[in-house]
């Protein structure tokens, strides 16, 4: 199967998500399951090591640091560019990582996300509150520094404040503004709403952020939204189809130039975000 263009539906479609999901290819005979176990195991081995070896760091970074992450940010970058080597993805990056003080938004495809943009940058994730108690996610989540948000009008300028607190310690919080994941083919309007922390006043001068791109390429002869987890689709069959795929594929991240905060709205804002990641996808 050839790979098909990639979608562009413009920013006032809606119904994509009534597309019909690819089939996920279950494991099948000795070879399959070998691959999975190969592969699975070298990942949990290894992420089970960098949760090992991260809390120590975190304490001594603590003591010498306070609330920035110069060491452990690093860390988790070197484990999930392994996580990666053991499922066999391979990745590239283009474009430089932004200096100064700033936040990054992304395109949100997959669960592999987390692994892909933590390989390219490092980066805390910005996640809504109930993953907090996802079992064995959870874990995950607190080891790394995860930036958890609660929608409610009433915590607003509480977590407002934590937001510019982390903003000034140089930690690169990452958005998703679509809000969702999708299929990997397409990009979702972004939500100027969850721009709008970063007009605090209390935040750095010359505060940026850094659009970012993850373009996925599926495993020769796979559907291309092979790595797109979405909507309905259950994460068990989806790793389990990932990592018996006899041929991995690839993920190409682009680092856009980053866009100055000040003189702009968070409309503005999430128009100009939304037009780097469009054009990272479509090319």
């Amino acid at each position: 199967m050839s790979p098909a263009p990639r979608v562009d539906p413009g920013r006032t479609q809606a119904t994509w998500r009534d597309s019909v999901p690819p089939p996920l290819a279950r494991p099948r005979g000795l070879r399959d399951w070998l691959r999975v176990a190969r592969r699975g195991l070298g990942a949990i081995l290894v992420l089970l090591a960098g949760v090992l070896l991260i809390l120590p760091l975190r304490g001594v970074e603590r003591l010498l640091h306070g609330r920035r992450r110069p060491w452990t940010g690093p860390h988790v970058q070197a484990v999930c560019r392994l996580v990666l080597a053991c499922i066999g993805i391979r990745w590239r990056r283009r474009g430089v990582p932004m200096r100064g003080p700033g936040a990054v938004v992304a395109n949100h495809s997959s669960w592999l996300d987390i692994l892909v943009l933590n390989a390219a940058m490092p980066v805390f994730f910005v996640s809504k509150a109930e993953v907090a108690g996802w079992p064995g996610i959870n874990i995950l989540t607190r080891v790394t520094d995860t930036h958890f948000v609660v929608r409610d009008p009433r915590l607003a300028q509480a977590q407002a404040a934590e937001f510019a607190a982390r903003v000034r310690a140089g930690h690169r919080l990452l958005f998703f503004p679509e809000g969702t994941s999708t299929d990997g083919r397409r990009l979702l309007p972004f939500k100027p709403t969850l721009f709008q922390g970063f007009l605090d006043p209390a935040l750095p001068a010359g505060l940026a952020i850094q659009p970012v791109s993850a373009v996925y390429h599926a495993p020769p002869g796979a559907d291309p939204r092979f790595y797109g987890w979405w909507g309905d689709m259950d994460l068990g069959p989806h790793l389990l189809a990932v990592l018996a795929a006899r041929r991995q594929g690839r993920v190409m991240v682009v680092l856009h130039d980053p866009v100055p905060v000040a003189g702009q709205t968070r409309k503005t804002l999430a128009l100009a975000c939304e037009d780097a990641v469009r054009r990272g996808l479509n090319a």
